[in-house]
């Protein structure tokens, strides 16, 4: 494990709007306690392990683990500081119990929320702040204006949404600059495709894609036998429900073939389709441990032809996937 010129070069850098950041950056949410128990010695050393490898980009929320997440990744980059970009979000609700409650977009809870994100990241700044969705009738505006204050504080760097429709983002981006969005993609994730990409592309916004694994899916970590320990938020989204997963499982399966024919493992090969969506997309695939971490970043590395492409998209077509990706709920709260 070196910090050399090599391992960075791995990670070649993309752009975010104006912000140039690694090829393949890491979600954190894995590293609290989103998907069952973590182990924090481990967590943290493939934090280290993806900094030393030139990985420049940590995407985190303030309610991911209630606080914990943001508190790891702060622990873990002390001494790293200035190798690093922090994201962050705010706007998610959840009661102390973990609950979901709804989103908010005011302006006391934005900055407040800024000042308990920078506490517990121990930093003084954060490279990029994510507004985390936009709640049926919000006002982004509000929002935005909040956003633009702590950028000419000095505590915020760069402004993200996340999972806005193009409306929305038009909107904000007229109160100030928006340098990304951030959207679940993935191949069996495409919402973004239909009208967000596009008007991203147009007002030179970047794309951050999160879960681009599919939450393990498309790892292969889902079998048929999978039991979803207690506190894993699988267990709350209809895909990965008894009536759903049978049939995503089946429909993964030419994925799979096509991935040992390519001599790549299915998450390499899932990432590299993304890799190859445009040099403003950055991929921000989620593992709290380091042999998953150095098999994603291989990803990077692997060249697809425009038939291969084709190819893969046509392995594992939206059309096959079963269920919706959230609760109703939750996916009132997406795409406004």
């Amino acid at each position: 494990m070196t910090d050399s010129s090599a391992d960075r070069s791995r990670t070649p850098a993309r752009k975010l709007g104006d912000l140039a950041v690694s090829g393949q950056g890491l979600g954190c949410l894995s590293l609290s306690s989103f998907y069952g128990e973590t182990d924090r010695a481990e967590a943290i050393a493939t934090v280290h392990e993806a900094i030393d490898r030139g990985v420049t980009l940590l995407d985190t929320a303030d309610v991911q683990g209630l606080g914990y997440g943001e508190r790891l990744v702060g622990a873990a980059v002390v001494g790293r500081r200035d190798r690093i970009l922090i994201a962050t979000k705010v706007g998610l609700e959840r009661s102390a119990s973990g609950d979901f409650l709804g989103v908010r977009g005011d302006r006391a809870y934005i900055r407040s929320r800024c000042e308990a994100s920078l506490n517990r990241l121990g930093v003084e700044h954060l490279d990029i702040y994510t507004k985390h969705w936009v709640a049926p009738g919000e006002h982004i505006e509000e929002a935005m204006e909040a956003m633009a204050e702590l950028v000419r504080e000095g505590k915020v760097r760069h402004v993200c949404l996340s999972e806005v429709s193009a409306e929305t983002l038009r909107r904000a981006h007229a109160v100030h600059p928006v340098t990304a969005v951030q959207s679940e993609w993935s191949l069996w994730t495409r919402d973004i495709e239909e009208n967000v990409l596009g008007v991203c592309r147009e007002l030179g916004v970047g794309v951050i894609a999160s879960c681009p694994l599919g939450r393990g899916f498309l790892a292969g970590q889902v079998t048929p036998t999978t039991t979803f320990r207690e506190g894993d938020f699988r267990r709350t989204l209809p895909r990965f429900s008894e009536e759903h997963l049978p049939r995503n499982l089946v429909a993964l399966e030419p994925l799979r073939a096509l991935a040992e024919r390519h001599e790549l493992t299915l998450a390499q090969l899932s990432l590299a389709w993304l890799h190859h969506r445009g040099e403003d997309v950055v991929a921000i695939p989620g593992t709290g441990r380091r042999d998953h971490l150095v098999e994603n970043l291989a990803a990077i590395e692997t060249n697809l032809s425009a038939g291969q492409l084709l190819e893969i998209e046509a392995a594992l077509p939206p059309a096959a996937i079963s269920g919706t990706r959230y609760d109703a709920f939750l996916m009132g709260l997406v795409g406004n």
